[in-house]
């Protein structure tokens, strides 16, 4: 049982990391204004701050409301108050208190969860804002160390950057060619993961034009810090010339380019008048990656050892001649 001696000892030892605690909430809470995240520029985004604001505000609340207890209880039975007429060091448990503490974080729980859940099936479809509009569907392949766009339905490919009409959902499909990898607007919103053999799916929506930088937000090898891709929000109108204009003059993707764009190693940006998806289906078919590496001669490395090849760099033969891709 703790006397008030012991509670204030075990209050000076814990008060240093107190004190730390309070002047880390203040540097991350003067901060909010530069993270990205919370500055959302689409409903997806949004939504998502909403939720994590709630979720620090409701913590906080928690964390004031200890920090207070803890200060009446430490000054209360502190061993050498003046009254000590009432003083009592050996006391039973009470069991109203017991069920109590134990109500409490169940409520708590409670009170996290259901805004939690409601939110993630709510990003399960798209933003209620621009329900009404059909979403432009992109499947987005990561591939050690970039991302290939494909939009199905306009019949073009993009690597390393897309772009998107602003004010009108997006249907990513998401999936990847060899290791697990995350796809990730942080202006749009959160990420989801890309995997082999599978396909997932992301809406996102850009209320406004602009530039937003996306990522590979889950480590995967030395290229990992690469692997970026840009999402240019644009206009409808923009966006529809940029598509009629591409599938009119940008060249048409062959297998063989597509192939090399499979070998481990970064890529610059890249425009074709046509997709991968009339060959290959990487949530269908998980091994392509690997059997287009060993057809190539190109023995499969471990992404977190030794430098991989660059895609955009020529071979050269036994001869010491360059072949570019």
């Amino acid at each position: 049982m703790f006397t008030g001696r012991k509670v204030g000892l075990v209050f000076k030892r814990l008060r240093p990391f107190f004190a730390l605690g309070l002047m880390l909430s203040v540097f991350f809470l003067g901060g909010c204004s530069n993270y990205i995240v919370l500055d959302p520029k689409g409903p997806v985004g949004a939504q998502q701050k909403d939720l994590i604001l709630y979720s620090i505000g409701f913590m906080a609340l928690i964390l004031l409301v200890v920090y207070i207890l803890f200060t009446v209880i430490v000054i209360k039975y502190r061993e050498n108050r003046k009254d000590m007429s009432n003083w009592e060091p050996e006391q039973e448990g009470s069991k109203k208190l017991e069920i109590l503490w134990t109500a409490i974080p169940i409520l708590i729980t409670i009170a996290l969860a259901i805004p939690t859940i409601k939110t993630i099936y709510d990003l399960e479809k798209p933003p209620q804002a621009s329900a009404h509009k059909e979403p432009i569907v992109i499947t987005a392949t990561a591939v050690d160390w970039k991302w290939i766009f494909s939009y199905p339905e306009q019949g073009i490919e993009t690597v390393n950057y897309i772009n998107i009409p602003e004010d009108r959902p997006v249907e990513f499909k998401l999936t990847s060619a060899d290791s697990m990898s995350s796809f990730w607007v942080p202006e749009l919103g959160g990420q989801k993961y890309a995997m082999p053999g599978m396909e997932t799916t992301l809406y996102l929506q850009a209320d406004h034009k602009g530039k937003f930088a996306g990522r590979n937000s889950n480590f995967n090898g030395e290229g990992f810090t690469h692997q970026i891709f840009d999402v240019n929000s644009v206009s409808q109108s923009d966006f529809d010339k940029w598509a009629k204009d591409t599938k009119s003059k940008a060249p048409e993707l062959s297998k063989k380019q597509y192939d090399q764009l499979m070998l481990q190693g970064e890529a610059k940006k890249m425009t074709f008048s046509s997709t991968h998806l009339k060959w290959v289906d990487h949530a269908k078919d998980r091994d392509y990656a690997v059997k287009t590496r060993e057809r190539l001669g190109v023995v499969p490395q471990n992404p977190h050892g030794s430098k991989a090849k660059d895609a955009n760099k020529p071979e050269q033969d036994s001869h010491g001649e360059s072949h570019s891709h």
